[in-house]
């Protein structure tokens, strides 16, 4: 680890104390604020200094907590909303035992009222002062202070997208000093030239395919040399994150895991797509009202569509959606004649898309262009044939021209959307989308169906190639 990524992970522990200690002023100031006190009058005597003495003290528990939480790891820097994840529930469980404190002493307890803003409060500046560290260590990037000078071996899409990934993204704090193919002899003596003039720290090894005794050579070159030694798996092309080791019979057996998905991530889920598909249904009903008059007054037909998808483990069920095209339009994509007059998008592959598909009605294209046509989806999640975040269900027809990879993807429930639809839509390549989707159903938490759910609307509104 960098010698600044360790002065960055020491420099959070006096900025998150010193923020904790500004949020229980403004929690007291704020609980005697005359327009806070005109609708909640004071009716207890806390002197601030007496109060802020507590703080003090309380803000070492607050520390204690973010360490249980993982926010002093030093692995290095993590995503923000892993961040926002653990000073969220850092904060909670300090605020859980402050409660706990003042249930058993009585006297020190005065104000639910700022208990309860010391916990938003907080949150807020420990975030904010977490920010600006992190903004001056983005900002030194941009002088290569605490950059990871790297040499990347590997050839391929792995390699060519790590060093693309880290030329777009200089706040990942990664630069690219050079890059070679295998570890010859020819490699091992321009690293150590390198190394003699003091050019890289770390090698990244971005290919699955160098032999074992290459791995075991540059390995020990890593330790003669005191150079890091990383190795980045292409999650693509073989689920190695995603194992369990047992024991059985006495022997190790590792599982390859199709999916996290499973126990109790497997009901919580479920929980959370019923509890939540209801809640959008009423809320949405008036759109949906309005929708259903819109399509019986543009064209004659019924109101949805509906046909058979596969879902989970290849099972077909029931899907419908709200009729955007002329009736008949399905059988359409069947017709040579009209298949010749069509350009489409996803040609070579088990799916069909037609640029300015002729089918598509007026109220269709607008309900199709945002993703409204899918609304009575919500029903297909409430009665758990879909879900709302997960793989797109495929037509019967397209997922009879699917290769054993592309099957993957039927291992969990299909969703409303999911990451091929926040990463490009129907804009994306089919074995890009399909990628896509196998990494989250191998890497699935309710944080990543959270995330993928914010990002839906702006997707919505991201103009398409296929409407």
């Amino acid at each position: 680890m960098k010698r600044s990524e360790l002065a960055i992970s020491v420099s959070l522990v006096p900025v998150d104390y010193l923020m904790l200690l500004v949020a229980g002023a403004v929690s007291y100031y704020t609980r005697f604020w005359e327009p806070i006190t005109s609708i909640r009058p004071v009716v207890f005597n806390l002197p601030f200094w007496f109060y802020f003495n507590w703080v003090l003290l309380f803000a070492l528990i607050w520390l204690l907590a973010f360490a249980l939480a993982g926010l002093y790891s030093m692995r290095g820097t993590s995503r923000a909303i892993d961040e926002l994840t653990r000073i969220i529930l850092g904060c909670s469980t300090a605020v859980a035992a402050l409660m706990f404190v003042f249930f058993f002493s009585r006297s020190l307890f005065d104000s639910r009222f700022i208990v309860l803003a010391v916990w938003f409060f907080s949150i807020i500046f420990v975030i904010l002062g977490r920010g600006l560290v992190r903004t001056v260590q983005h900002w030194l990037y941009r002088f290569n202070i605490g950059v990871h000078r790297v040499v990347v071996i590997g050839e391929g899409r792995l390699a060519k997208d790590i060093v693309a990934s880290f030329i777009s993204n200089i706040r990942a704090g990664y630069r690219v000093v050079d890059q070679f193919n295998d570890f010859s002899d020819q490699t091992e003596l321009a690293l150590k030239e390198l190394i003699s003039d003091d050019k890289f720290d770390e090698i990244l090894v971005a290919t699955p395919h160098l032999p074992a005794a290459t791995l075991d050579r540059l390995n020990d070159f890593s330790y003669v040399n005191h150079i890091d030694l990383k190795y980045i798996a292409d999650i693509f092309d073989f689920p190695i994150n995603n194992f369990v080791i047992n024991n059985i019979a006495g022997l190790p057996m590792v599982e390859l895991r199709k999916t996290r998905l499973d126990g109790w991530g497997r009901i919580i889920k479920r929980v959370f797509d019923l509890v939540l598909s209801i809640v959008l249904i009423v809320l949405l009903s008036p759109v949906l009202l309005i929708i259903v008059i819109a399509i019986k007054l543009d064209s004659p037909g019924t109101v949805f569509f509906s046909y058979k998808r596969i879902g989970e483990n290849g099972r077909p069920f029931k899907y419908f959606k709200f009729r955007s095209m002329v009736m008949g339009a399905h059988k359409l994509r069947f017709d040579e004649e009209f298949l010749r007059q069509q350009e489409d998008l996803r040609q070579g592959t088990p799916m069909m898309k037609f640029k300015n598909d002729p089918r598509v009605t007026k109220v269709g294209k607008f309900i199709r262009h945002y993703s409204l046509d899918e609304l009575p989806e919500l029903f297909n999640v409430f009665i758990g044939k879909m879900s709302l975040v997960g793989p797109r269900p495929h037509e019967v027809e397209e997922v009879r021209r699917y290769g054993a990879y592309h099957q993957r993807v039927l291992s969990i429930k299909p969703g409303m959307t999911g990451m091929a639809q926040v990463s490009g839509r129907s804009d994306l390549e089919f074995d890009e989308e399909v990628r896509l989707d196998i990494w989250y159903m191998e890497n699935w938490s309710m944080k990543l169906d959270l995330m993928i759910l914010f990002k839906t609307p702006l997707a919505v509104l991201k103009k398409r190639k296929a409407e």
